[in-house]
């Protein structure tokens, strides 16, 4: 990391272009619309720095009025979390030169199994190495849910976020199938004011704390995160009504308001000395499934461990 060039540690993404391979940035669908006038958010998320202790996951469900399911909806795969944490695993252990190894290699603990012999991978009492990732949505460019929705419910705005109209969604679910990041929620029933679903939207006292900006979903409709636009909106409008600049650092989400360890960082990117702008010059920064196409919104920056 320290002593070589990011392009042997980060290589960036090929796709072939008339047979010929060509960086994934490079090639485009179609024209994008001028990005370099007014705001263009970003936001970029620390590997380094997250420890996955889901903060930004609660503080999402709390601004954006989000449904809590429940566990038996989440093992049915109908979980309506707006960010989730992916965990990766990794180990020391290898295969190579010990084909025994790699041939009983079958289950949790060496026998026919589908969990992969990974109970013997590590002991037990140290800490296995893992990587917590939080996925939203990617905010794309050139998102493949606003291409499928036949009622043009999912639209791009100009600030870079990939809006939601509610009340022209009509619960195709083309967009969910069609996004390659899974980050697209649908409202299998009313989960507000439905006492099958105990949380606090089921309750007098709990629907006090419901955020006014944001609309409460209905059944049928599909959903996910917004880049806290009415956070972003209420910025404008503060800074336009006192009549002066926005400063670095005053735009923020639910989840970067919230991070604890400042893995987090959101931003106008087309303000060139905001910190979001410089992090996506940083040798580190990649975007999710970049080779898709999709050219998000949203930065990572990779893991660097010590070896």
């Amino acid at each position: 990391f320290n002593t070589k060039d990011a392009k042997e540690w980060n290589v960036p993404p090929m796709v072939s272009l008339d047979h010929n391979p060509v960086k994934a940035v490079e090639v485009d669908l179609w024209t994008s619309f001028d990005r370099s006038v007014g705001h263009h958010f970003n936001l970029s998320v620390d590997l380094n720095a997250c420890t996955g202790c889901g903060a930004c996951v609660i503080a999402c469900h709390a601004e954006n009025n989000v449904p809590v399911v429940g566990k038996a909806e989440v093992r049915k795969s109908r979980d309506m979390h707006w960010l989730r944490i992916d965990r990766y695993y990794s180990s020391e252990t290898s295969f190579k030169e010990d084909n025994e190894k790699k041939n009983n290699f079958d289950g949790l603990w060496g026998e026919k199994g589908s969990l992969g012999g990974f109970g013997q991978m590590e002991i037990a009492s140290e800490n296995p190495q893992v990587a917590f990732q939080p996925v939203m949505c990617q905010h794309c460019n050139h998102a493949p849910c606003e291409t499928v929705c036949p009622v043009a419910a999912t639209s791009h705005g100009r600030q870079g976020q990939n809006h939601m109209a509610y009340n022209r969604c009509v619960g195709t679910r083309y967009c969910a199938n069609n996004c390659p990041y899974k980050v697209r929620r649908f409202n299998w029933f009313l989960y507000n004011k439905n006492n099958e679903f105990d949380y606090h939207m089921n309750d007098d006292l709990g629907r006090m704390v419901l955020n006014p900006d944001v609309n409460v979903r209905s059944r049928g409709v599909m959903e996910k995160c917004s880049m806290c636009i009415q956070m972003t909106q209420l910025t404008i409008l503060t800074a336009k009504r006192e009549g002066r600049p926005i400063k670095d650092g005053e735009f923020q989400t639910a989840c970067s308001a919230a991070c604890s360890s400042g893995a987090m960082i959101f931003g106008d990117v087309n303000d060139k000395e905001s910190k979001v702008a410089q992090l996506l010059e940083d040798d580190r920064m990649y975007h999710l499934l970049e080779h898709v196409g999709t050219k998000p919104n949203v930065q990572y920056h990779v893991k660097v461990r010590n070896i």
